[in-house]
């Protein structure tokens, strides 16, 4: 308790080019934690979703039922990358028809890829967002406190000067400044260096999860399309033809 109090008077009895310099830490520090927490809720919801939507997709063959379950799962990001394919094949199936024309297999299944594509490209832009802020705290925060620790030892040499002593109370008040500032510095960017690092893994992580989904998603398609093909196939085959 006491050594809590002496810190509290500490800063209190610092300079305010210090105090400032403490403010930032500790704003950014706050900041920083209402990241941390708010991404690992998002990293944890996502990871558990994805699971629960991957076995049912797994599941059910029919596609139909798959968009129907992603509609209702917004904050799932295989389901949204789901989607994004899945509304492209729909329009894209529409454009055919309308227009009737023929796309080859290999057509259908470039256009689907680059949807899937743009879908986890957009999911993880969004799982990156605010992440930066961790990297530049953890870049910057040492350096703002350094910047404190100098004006500390400054002002130390300073009241040296002054009182033409050396004694340990002509130097211990700014010294005292410049360790608190250095010590909180630390304090503030080593986790967000540490949640930086875990949530780009996370990242990584997520990404490599929604790109076996898309391949998976691309297989279901094909065969879709093998059927459908195999099916017009047979259909003209009995066709009876006219001899001439």
């Amino acid at each position: 308790m006491e050594n809590s109090f002496s810190i509290f008077q500490i800063v209190l009895g610092a300079g305010p080019v210090v105090q400032l310099v403490l403010l930032i830490l500790v704003l950014m520090s706050i900041l920083c934690w209402t990241i941390i927490i708010f991404k690992a809720r998002i990293f944890s919801r996502a990871r558990k979703t994805n699971q629960e939507f991957d076995t049912f997709f797994a599941e059910l063959n029919d596609l139909s039922q798959v968009e129907s379950r992603a509609r209702r799962m917004l904050d799932c990001p295989m389901a949204q990358v789901f989607l994004t394919a899945y509304l492209d094949y729909l329009s894209l199936q529409k454009d055919v028809k309308f227009e009737n024309t023929k796309l080859n297999r290999k057509a259908w299944i470039e256009i689907i890829s680059r949807s899937i594509s743009k879908g986890i490209k957009q999911e993880i832009q969004d799982l990156e967002t605010t992440l930066p802020l961790l990297a530049t705290t953890g870049n910057s925060a040492p350096f703002i406190g350094l910047f404190g620790t100098v004006w500390g030892i400054m002002k130390s040499f300073h009241n040296i000067g002054l009182q033409g002593s050396a004694s340990l109370a002509t130097v211990a008040p700014g010294i005292s400044e410049a360790l608190i500032a250095t010590a909180v510095g630390l304090a503030t960017a080593i986790p967000a260096v540490i949640a930086y690092n875990i949530f780009t893994s996370s990242t990584l992580d997520m990404e490599k999860d929604l790109e076996t989904f898309g391949t998976d998603l691309i297989n279901v398609i094909e065969r879709k399309l093998l059927k459908r093909e195999s099916a017009a196939t047979i259909r003209y085959n009995d066709v009876p033809r006219i001899r001439t």
